[in-house]
């Protein structure tokens, strides 16, 4: 049994896509419809007693009902489980759907690799989900985070990526020196490749700086208190040498550099904070397609919240056939759809033929197609632009959003206007009252907007000692 679904615009080279923004809303209102309908409530938490509540309603239990429910259910925690980030999942009101989505993200369930991912690697334990009644649920309880937006003093800002090593050096906010250097960290076994290369080039920018109060840095991956709890950039570094030698990489740099000021965040959060920023707003999710799907979320009161935002594995596609990340092993997920993978993946349906082409590789060839005028490529971004707009509407409805910041290299020249303009026409007439404002971010932003907020992540004290020893 399924739900029937009739989305206005159907993406031009996928027109099976099933937007969860659309299947959530048909359930729902199969939901308000069900007279013996269930209240559930759900209680994400972490050992450090941050707790995340959910309050919502579900079809009363039956035949027809029961596995509507459970994929119901199992979409919102998953995506829940990205968007926050806990281990011991609390559920009050459906017994049966709490024991069926234990063994989904048990070591064995179809969700191993979330229930191993988010809960062993990021927050030391297992994923457990537990039946409850509703008065023992623990209170709401979660934090800000007081960082960025500090550009006084001698700064530098670093962002970390797969192919490049981005690093800036400021005086006052007023960037003064930026480069990249071309590096391939990911398959590097050796902990000192990382570590010598991030110091080197902290030490380039510093040459440019008569000294330097604080340093801020972005990176991809999973980053607590300074602390490296899961990233692909050091995919290759055996388990042993990433706790001796990864998992503290920057408290280690902190070290070398005299105990200034040093915060490191993910990439997407420094892009939350980079647009709000640029725009003198708030309620900002930045979403950058690059490698995979970036994003970062900046609040109503311009604050970093301590959530994962890894919205690369939540999903939006809920077709049970949707395309299948070979990571994670889960399909109809936002990798898929909005990164260079997701280019690839719709290539030749478009009528290219790359053959064993490299992704990275053959987005370039589909860049350089569009400048060209290659009606091609401009139907892949229009694709991905539809896309966008049933995702924005979903994202909407776990978010507070006013604004979304769009960038990353797929968003690159012209396809980066068709992907907002495809997006801003699905919302206009699928979801006319979402009042959210879709901006691509001007050069000189996208330049050194991403380095100008890393480096103003650290507070820096009315008395610092500064580090001049660049050696």
């Amino acid at each position: 049994m399924d739900l029937s679904i009739s989305p206005q615009f159907r993406p031009l080279l996928d027109p099976g896509f099933v937007p969860a923004v659309l299947w959530n809303r048909a359930y729902r209102a199969k939901v308000k419809a069900d007279r013996a309908a269930r209240k559930l409530e759900l209680a994400l938490c972490r050992s450090d007693g941050t707790v995340f509540r959910l309050s919502d309603k579900i079809l009363a239990p039956g035949a027809g009902n029961d596995p509507l429910t459970l994929r119901y259910v199992e979409r919102l925690f998953k995506f829940m489980l990205w968007q926050k980030g806990g281990n011991r999942l609390l559920l009050a009101g459906a017994p049966d759907v709490a024991k069926a989505l234990g063994q989904i993200y048990s070591p064995s369930g179809a969700r191993a690799f979330d229930g191993d991912f988010i809960g062993r690697q990021i927050f030391g334990a297992a994923i457990t989900v537990e039946a409850v009644a509703a008065d023992s649920l623990p209170d709401a309880h979660e934090s800000t985070l007081p960082l960025g937006r500090h550009l006084d003093g001698c700064r530098i800002g670093f962002d970390l990526g797969g192919s490049d090593r981005k690093c800036a050096a400021l005086v006052d906010g007023q960037v003064v020196f930026s480069e990249e250097v071309v590096w391939d960290p990911y398959f590097q076994s050796d902990p000192l490749y990382h570590l010598e290369g991030i110091h080197d080039s902290l030490q380039r920018a510093a040459a440019h700086l008569p000294r330097v109060d604080a340093i801020g840095g972005s990176a991809a991956g999973v980053y607590v208190n300074n602390e490296v709890r899961a990233a692909s950039l050091f995919r290759g570094v055996s388990p042993q040498n990433f706790e001796q030698h990864i998992r503290r990489i920057f408290f280690t740099l902190k070290e070398r550099w005299n105990h200034i000021p040093f915060e490191v965040v993910n990439d997407g959060e420094v892009t939350a904070l980079a647009g709000s920023m640029g725009l003198s707003a708030n309620q900002v999710l930045g979403v950058a397609m690059g490698t995979s799907e970036a994003a970062g979320y900046v609040d109503a009161n311009g604050h970093l919240r301590p959530w994962l935002n890894e919205l690369a594995f939540a999903p939006i596609d809920f077709r049970t056939d949707a395309p299948r990340d070979e990571w994670s092993q889960d399909v109809g997920c936002g990798a898929m759809y909005f990164s260079q993978q997701a280019v690839a993946r719709l290539a030749p349906a478009a009528g290219f033929d790359f053959g064993a082409l490299a992704f990275p590789e053959q987005l370039a060839q589909v860049l350089a197609a569009q400048r060209t005028g290659d009606p091609r490529a401009f139907s892949i971004f229009e694709t991905i632009g539809c896309y966008l707009g049933y995702a924005i509407a979903h994202y909407a409805d776990s978010y507070a959003l006013s604004n979304l910041l769009i960038l990353g290299r797929v968003t690159s020249g012209e396809g980066g206007n068709i992907i907002v303009n495809e997006a801003e026409t699905v919302l206009a007439h699928e979801f006319p009252n979402l009042q959210i404002r879709l901006v691509v971010p001007d050069e000189k932003t996208k330049r050194h907007g991403q380095a100008i907020a890393a480096a103003s992540l650290p507070r820096v004290p009315a008395q610092v000692s500064t580090h001049t020893d660049f050696r």
